[in-house]
C-alpha cells in the first residue's frame, strides 16, 4: 500500500509541475495549427508529460522510500534477527533469479512490508517493527516472499509504463476537452482563452481519477501474483498464514463505521465504489485465491 501511494502521490505532483511549466512556457500554443489543433504534436506533447512524470517516480522510487518511510538499512547486522533477515532475503532472492535488494527496517507499529526500486536488480525490501512483533518467523518469511515476488515481477516498471500510459491519455483528452469549450462553446478564435485553460485542468482532475482506477486494478491483479509468488518461494500454508495474520489485525469480521465500513467488500453503492481506488484486493478474496494454488 505504502509503496503505491509514494508512487502515484509523486507522480500526480510531478504531472502537475509539467504542465504547469509546458503552459508558462507558451508551448500549448504550439498545438494550434491553421485555427485548429495539431494532433500530433499534441500526443507527443502528453507523452513526454504523462510518462515525465511516471518514470521520475520510478527512478526515485528507493530514495523517496528510504526517506518518507525512515528505513534503516541494514549493511552490517547487529543481532541473529537481523542476520536472519538478510539471509532470508539471500535465499529469496536467489531462487527468484535476482541480485539481492538491499534490506532494511522501517519504524511503524503496523504489520507492513514494501518492495521497490526501479529494476529487478537494484531494489529495496523493507519490513515494519510492527511486522517483526506480531508475526511469527514463518509468516515473516512468507511476507519476504511476496515482496520479492514484486521485485522479481518487475511490478514497479509495470506499473512505471501503466502509469505514463493513462497519464498521456489523460493530458491528451483533457486539452481536447479545453479545446472544444473554449473555441465550440465560447466562440474564442484566437489562440487560448481563459476556458482552454480553465476546463483542461479541471478535465485533468476529473479523467486523472478514472486513471487511478485503472492504475488500482492493476496493482490488485498483481498483488494475486505476488501471494503465488510468495507461496512458491514459502509454501502455500505459510503464505495463506501470513494473509490471515494481517487479516486478524486488518480487517475484523464485525467492519465499525469510519474507514473500515467505507473500504469493505460489500455495502452501500458508494461505499462498494471505493473499492475501485484500493491498491489491494480484500484479504479474504486473497487467501481464497491462494488456496486454489498447488503451492
Amino acid at each position: 500500500m505504502m509503496r503505491i501511494i509514494l508512487f502515484i502521490l509523486t507522480n500526480a505532483a510531478i504531472l502537475v509541475v509539467i504542465s504547469v511549466v509546458f503552459r508558462l512556457l507558451g508551448l500549448d500554443g504550439a498545438l494550434l495549427q491553421n485555427g485548429g489543433i495539431d494532433m500530433t504534436s499534441l500526443l507527443i506533447m502528453a507523452a513526454i508529460v504523462g510518462f515525465s512524470g511516471s518514470l521520475i517516480s520510478l527512478f526515485l522510487s528507493k530514495t523517496m522510500a528510504k526517506h518518507g518511510m525512515g528505513v534503516q538499512i541494514i549493511d552490517q547486522p547487529t543481532n541473529p534477527f537481523e542476520q536472519w533477515l538478510l539471509n532470508t532475503v539471500a535465499n529469496q532472492s536467489g531462487q527468484a533469479g535476482i541480485r539481492m535488494p538491499e534490506v532494511g527496517i522501517f519504524n511503524s507499529p503496523e504489520p507492513n512490508a514494501f518492495a521497490t526500486g526501479w529494476n529487478r536488480n537494484d531494489a529495496l525490501v523493507a519490513v515494519s517493527t510492527g511486522l517483526l512483533q506480531h508475526m511469527s518467523q514463518d509468516e515473516v518469511e512468507a511476507v519476504i516472499g511476496h515482496e520479492i515476488s514484486h521485485v522479481a515481477n518487475g511490478d514497479m516498471v509495470t506499473l512505471a509504463l501503466i502509469q505514463g500510459v493513462v497519464n498521456t491519455f489523460v493530458v491528451f483528452l483533457a486539452r481536447i476537452v479545453g479545446y472544444f469549450v473554449d473555441r465550440v462553446i465560447l466562440k474564442n478564435e484566437e489562440g487560448h482563452g481563459a476556458g482552454y485553460y480553465i476546463t483542461s485542468i479541471a478535465a485533468e482532475i476529473m479523467l486523472s481519477v478514472l486513471a487511478t482506477m485503472i492504475v488500482m486494478w492493476f496493482s490488485r491483479f498483481r498483488e494475486y501474483r505476488a501471494d503465488a509468488g510468495g507461496a512458491s518461494l514459502t509454501s502455500r500454508h505459510q503464505m495463506a498464514n501470513a494473509l490471515r495474520a494481517l487479516q486478524r489485525g486488518h480487517e475484523p469480521q464485525d467492519l465499525p463505521a469510519g474507514e473500515f465500513a467505507a473500504f469493505g467488500i460489500s455495502g452501500k453503492i458508494g461505499e462498494g465504489l471505493m473499492a475501485l481506488f484500493r491498491s489491494h484486493p480484500p484479504l479474504e478474496k486473497r487467501i481464497a485465491a491462494l488456496e486454489q494454488t498447488q503451492y
